[in-house]
């Protein structure tokens, strides 16, 4: 092998490398940035709104932000109950919930569910893709590490809540609330919340649906396990 050769087959891993660390930095800007400053549309509420104009050109996003001392307290704990009851506890994953989505997805022979915590969706729905893939949760992790390092459990818990998706075109506690119950965020009583919680998995089958037999069940699931969770005070 010549010596120009040996020098690419140098080269070239040490590029990669260079890029892989300037996207991660990349990240890590930006999640410095909206550690204090709200972060406008996400990467996911972009991917939504592609696909909506795609069918509608004048279509637009149902979203509006609030602060977290403005969203009901029942619909924090309903949160966490349904999607992450370690929530305060944890530093970004859930090792028990990820050994039993491995045993799942081992069954199914696909990658079926990821375990994932609220501080994984929000690394996901900030910056990725919906898509499962073992690419999106590298990087989705890398990026759970990050927020978790440098943001508050209050801080992840109020950007998650204004930036996930409850329907088609619907984003955030406070346009999920008006939308479905005609009120604000602050006003949700624990029934709406719960409700709202049971949403999350499934936001755009739930928005076409409405009130299943199954939404119901889970709804008050979540109803009696909203009182044994922790969640992040008001200040």
């Amino acid at each position: 092998m010549s010596g120009r050769s040996t020098r690419w087959w140098i080269r070239i891993p040490l590029i990669l490398i260079g890029v892989f660390l300037g996207i991660q930095l990349w990240f890590f800007g930006w999640v410095l940035i909206w550690r204090v400053t709200e972060p406008g549309p996400t990467q996911f509420m972009r991917i939504r709104l592609e696909e909506l104009q795609r069918k509608n050109s004048a279509a637009q996003l149902q979203h509006q932000w609030v602060p977290y001392g403005q969203i009901s307290v029942h619909l924090k704990r309903a949160l966490v109950a349904a999607e992450d009851s370690k929530f305060m506890q944890h530093q970004g994953f859930d090792l028990a919930g990820i050994q039993k989505a491995i045993e799942k997805n081992e069954k199914r022979g696909q990658i079926a569910a990821g375990g994932s915590t609220i501080t994984q969706q929000l690394a996901k729905n900030l910056f990725l893709w919906p898509e499962k893939s073992f690419i999106r949760k590298g990087e989705e992790a890398l990026i759970t590490l990050m927020i978790e390092a440098t943001w508050s459990k209050r801080r992840i818990l109020e950007v998650y809540m204004n930036e996930i998706e409850w329907g088609t075109g619907i984003f955030g506690a406070e346009a999920a609330a008006r939308h479905y119950f005609g009120i604000s965020a602050s006003e949700l009583s624990p029934p709406q919340a719960a409700m709202l919680a049971s949403m999350v998995p499934s936001p755009q089958y739930y928005y076409r649906k409405g009130e299943t037999e199954g939404l119901i069940r889970q709804t008050d699931v979540i109803l009696e396990r909203m009182s044994k969770v922790a969640i992040p005070a008001n200040r």
